[in-house]
């Protein structure tokens, strides 16, 4: 056994002293942060784009109406912000109740309502930058021929090295109804042809209903109704209306099934790379000669285990931190949940089963593979496995009771993933739990003992991994 700690804390210290592991470790923090950060950064920094409306032809005017709503983009815009801004402190049923409320009152009766329920939050809101900006129409443009002479004269304008205009709008009628010619300083910018296109198909709508004797009042009034539909349940904790608390427990179910998936993916690869390293520079070799393929075997798993869980931990409690700070409710939320009838064990027990399964599978491919060519080929099926409980757990999170879903939550292999995003839900029973648990296990020992022949078998040879050389190798043959 001392021998076993030994290789683990050689494994473990192996990473811990490379510079590679720090910015790992530093990484999804940094990144997470940045994925927070650079939304805002790249909203903030975005050009305000400079937009002249003309009208080319007669007929009923649409300039006027396409001007209006380029002008909406912006509060809109700013009722989105604003109703984020409250999720921290009011949480998620709030914000939408601010959303509402400023899609039918404007921005400036959603910030006062953000500021009456979460002050703190509020008190920071900083109007987002418009992304258009409308601009007098140029005298030439005015003057030139409706045709090619007019979009002659817009082609020179945005073309200028010191041009005042980034868009240009040409609008007419057309038998099928309003059409637009959006000119663009820069051939990749689509913003302002977005913005015109649902101006347009807001404006015809309009028009259309006018037409069938609904006035516009009446078509704003329908636009802007939100239903109030109801969740209920009887398993909801009120007995009645589902709230986001309700909801929770699914959440917290798939984020544990994906960090069991996260553990597989990245420890169980590096283990394969290290017996496949240590294998190929005869590492391995002095290794047996001084333990058991059985204590290298475990001291490998031990050490990539404990690497990955200090990565884990470092990232939770980080991830855990910053939660306590933005939102304290969903925090106090959580550990609720968790600490509720003995959840967090279950998600533990799988997760240790399940990294058993996969570190014990790759170790034992690992010793059979010489390069990285060779871990490559068999990597390839592993990880298209890896990817049927991901995509299950998807669905389980609204069907946990579904037949595929239970079915593959009786294999083995799929089992930690699963189980731990249909626990949560309540519709599992102790009997299924405990009777896919003892399985998992079972199959855990049997990858075991089979991984450990193999790993012997492969440290111990120049054979690549193959139908006959893993067969002989379980045998106990090389």
């Amino acid at each position: 056994m001392n021998r076993t700690f030994l290789i683990a804390r050689r494994e473990l210290m192996a990473y811990v002293r490379t510079v590679g592991f720090w910015l790992s470790l530093l990484s999804l923090p940094l990144f997470a942060s940045l994925g927070g950060v650079i939304p805002m950064l790249a909203m903030n920094s975005e050009p305000t784009r400079s937009v002249a409306v003309v009208e080319v032809a007669s007929g009923a005017p649409l300039k006027a109406g396409v001007e209006a709503r380029l002008t909406a983009r912006d509060r809109e815009r700013q009722v989105d912000v604003i109703s984020a801004l409250v999720i921290p402190e009011a949480g998620i049923e709030a914000s939408r109740q601010v959303q509402a409320l400023g899609e039918r009152e404007g921005p400036e009766v959603a910030l006062a309502e953000a500021r009456r329920i979460a002050p703190t939050a509020a008190s920071g809101y900083r109007p987002p930058k418009a992304d258009l900006r409308l601009a007098e129409t140029p005298e030439a443009v005015l003057a030139a021929a409706p045709g090619e002479a007019r979009e002659a004269v817009v082609r020179d304008l945005l073309n200028a090295e010191e041009r005042t205009l980034d868009a240009v709008v040409l609008l007419a009628r057309e038998a099928d109804g309003p059409a637009a010619r959006v000119w663009s300083a820069k051939a990749s910018d689509d913003t302002v042809q977005d913005a015109v296109s649902a101006a347009l198909r807001e404006i015809t709508r309009a028009e259309r209903y006018a037409a069938l004797g609904v006035g516009v009042e009446s078509v704003r009034e329908i636009d802007a109704f939100r239903p109030e539909v109801a969740l209920l349940s009887p398993r909801s904790e009120s007995g009645g209306e589902v709230s986001f608390r309700d909801r929770l427990p699914a959440l917290i179910g798939f984020g544990f099934g994906f960090l069991l998936w996260a553990l597989v993916f990245t420890g169980a690869s590096i283990l394969l790379n290290s017996v496949m390293e240590e294998k190929s520079n005869k590492i391995l070799e002095v290794l047996l000669s001084s333990a058991s393929p059985g204590e290298i075997l475990t001291g490998k798993v031990l050490g990539v285990a404990l690497l990955t869980l200090t990565v884990m931990v470092v990232w939770g409690g980080l991830g855990g931190a910053g939660l306590v700070a933005a939102a304290p409710d969903v925090a106090r939320d959580i550990w609720s949940i968790l600490s509720r009838d003995g959840l967090i064990l279950y998600f533990l027990l799988y997760i240790a089963g399940g990294y058993l399964m996969y570190a014990v599978l790759f170790a034992a491919v690992g010793a059979f593979c010489e390069t990285p060519r060779d871990a490559q080929t068999l990597m390839g099926p592993i990880m298209m496995l890896l990817v049927v409980p991901i995509l299950a757990m998807q669905f389980a999170l609204r069907t946990p009771d579904a037949l595929f879903v239970k079915v593959l939550s009786w294999i083995p292999l799929f089992t930690p993933f699963l189980m731990s995003a249909r626990i949560p839900s309540g519709g599992v029973g102790p009997v299924e739990i405990a009777a896919t648990t003892a399985g998992m296990f079972a199959m855990a020992i049997f990858m075991v003992w089979i991984a450990g022949r193999a790993f012997r078998a492969g440290a111990l040879s120049d054979v690549k991994l193959s139908w006959k050389t893993f067969g002989m190798a379980v045998r106990g043959g090389r």
